[in-house]
C-alpha cells in the first residue's frame, strides 16, 4: 500500500481548506490542516468576475498551502476549485496564476463532482436507517443537494440538484443589511423566496421519495457547511467553536429553524457579538439561514445530522482508493 502523505485542497467562494493524511486501516489520519476564509468569491455576482483583491487575498493563503505540502513531503493530492472559478469570467486565468505562483494545480470541478465528493466525504455520519436520505451542503456560491440511498461502502445517488446560491452569492444579490426590523424581515423573506422558487423543479422530482420515505422510517437529513455546524454549536451553547462536539451530531430540526430566526431578526452588530459566528461570519450568516430553512422546507426531516467535514474529506477517501483495492469511489450516479 502507498504509505506516502495524501493531500486534498479545496477552494471554495468564501474559504480555502486544506487537509493533508496518511492512510490508515480505518481510512486515514489527519496530520496536518489549514483553514482561512479567502472570499475569494466577492463581488462577482456584480462583476462577474474574480477581483484583484480577492484573488491576491486567495494566493496568500495558497502560499501557505504550498508550503505545508513542501514540508510534509506529500506525494499524492488533489486541489480542486468550485463555484467562484467555475462563474468567473477570469477564472481560468486565476487558476494559470496559481500554478505558477504557487505550484498548486487546482482542478475546476463540475458541480456534480462536487456534490459527488461531498456525500463520500460525509455520507458515514447519517443517521442508520431504510429509505432513500437527502445530503447537502452549502457552499459559498452554490448548495448542493444530494439525494442519497445507501448500498454497501459508497450510497448511490438517485437525483442531485446544485443551486447558484450560497451564503456569498445569495448575500450579494440581496444586497447590504439595511437599518430596522423590518428591513431585515423582509430581505430574509426575499432569501428564503429565492431558494424556494430555484428548488421547485428538485422539490418536484423528489416528492415521491418524500411522500414514501417516511414508510421504512423517518426522513434522514445530513448537512455539510459552516452554516451547519455554527448553528449547532449555538445549539450546544459553546463558548467557541470545538469540532469534537459538532462533527456527527444530531439536532432537532425545530432548533435550527429556531436559531435561524433568531439571527435573521438580528442586526450585523448584535450577530457579531454571538459566540461561534464573529466578524468573518456575521453578515454571511442569515443567508446560510434562510438556505437552510428552505431546504427543511423541501425534506422536512424532524432531526438534521451535522457534519464538520465534506470536499476534502471526500478527495482524500478517493486518492485513497485509487491506491487500495476494494477502497471507496465517488458514488454512483442514478440516470435522472
Amino acid at each position: 500500500m502507498f504509505r506516502g502523505a495524501y493531500a486534498a485542497l479545496d477552494l471554495g467562494t468564501n474559504n480555502c481548506r486544506l487537509l493533508i493524511a496518511k492512510p490508515s486501516d480505518d481510512a486515514f489520519t489527519i496530520i496536518d490542516a489549514f483553514s482561512r476564509v479567502v472570499r475569494l468569491g466577492e463581488g462577482l455576482a456584480q462583476t462577474g468576475r474574480l477581483s484583484d483583491e480577492a484573488m491576491d487575498r486567495t494566493l496568500g493563503a495558497l502560499r501557505i498551502c504550498a508550503d505545508k505540502l513542501r514540508r510534509r513531503r506529500v506525494t499524492l493530492a488533489r486541489s480542486v476549485a468550485t463555484e467562484a472559478c467555475r462563474r468567473a469570467e477570469n477564472g481560468q486565468e486565476f487558476i494559470g496564476r496559481v500554478r505558477d505562483e504557487t505550484g498548486i494545480v487546482l482542478d475546476i470541478i463540475s458541480a456534480q463532482e462536487e456534490a459527488q465528493l461531498a456525500v463520500l466525504g460525509c455520507h458515514v455520519l447519517l443517521e442508520p436507517g431504510l429509505g432513500p436520505a437527502m445530503i447537502f451542503d452549502i457552499g459559498g456560491g452554490s448548495t448542493e443537494l444530494v439525494l442519497i440511498e445507501s448500498t454497501g461502502a459508497a450510497p448511490r445517488i438517485l437525483d442531485w440538484q446544485s443551486v447558484p446560491w450560497g451564503v456569498v452569492s445569495l448575500s450579494e444579490h440581496c444586497g447590504d443589511e439595511q437599518p430596522g426590523a423590518n428591513a431585515r424581515v423582509a430581505r430574509y423573506a426575499e432569501m428564503r423566496r429565492i431558494l424556494a422558487e430555484s428548488l421547485a423543479g428538485f422539490a418536484q422530482r423528489t416528492s415521491d421519495y418524500r411522500a414514501n420515505a417516511g414508510a421504512p422510517g423517518p426522513l434522514r437529513l445530513l448537512g455539510t457547511s459552516g452554516t451547519v455546524t455554527t448553528l449547532a454549536s449555538l445549539h450546544l451553547e459553546l463558548p467557541s467553536y470545538d469540532r469534537r462536539a459538532v462533527d456527527g451530531l444530531i439536532v432537532p430540526a425545530q432548533s435550527m429553524r429556531a436559531i435561524s430566526e433568531r439571527l435573521s431578526s438580528l442586526s450585523i452588530e448584535e450577530r457579531r457579538e454571538v459566540p461561534c459566528i464573529g466578524r468573518e461570519r456575521a453578515d454571511l450568516v442569515v443567508a446560510g439561514c434562510a438556505i437552510l430553512e428552505a431546504i427543511l422546507d423541501l425534506w422536512p426531516a424532524d432531526q438534521l445530522g451535522v457534519a464538520d467535514r465534506g470536499i476534502r474529506e471526500g478527495i482524500l477517501r478517493s486518492l485513497i482508493a485509487s491506491h487500495a483495492e476494494g477502497g471507496q469511489r465517488l458514488p454512483a450516479v442514478a440516470a435522472r
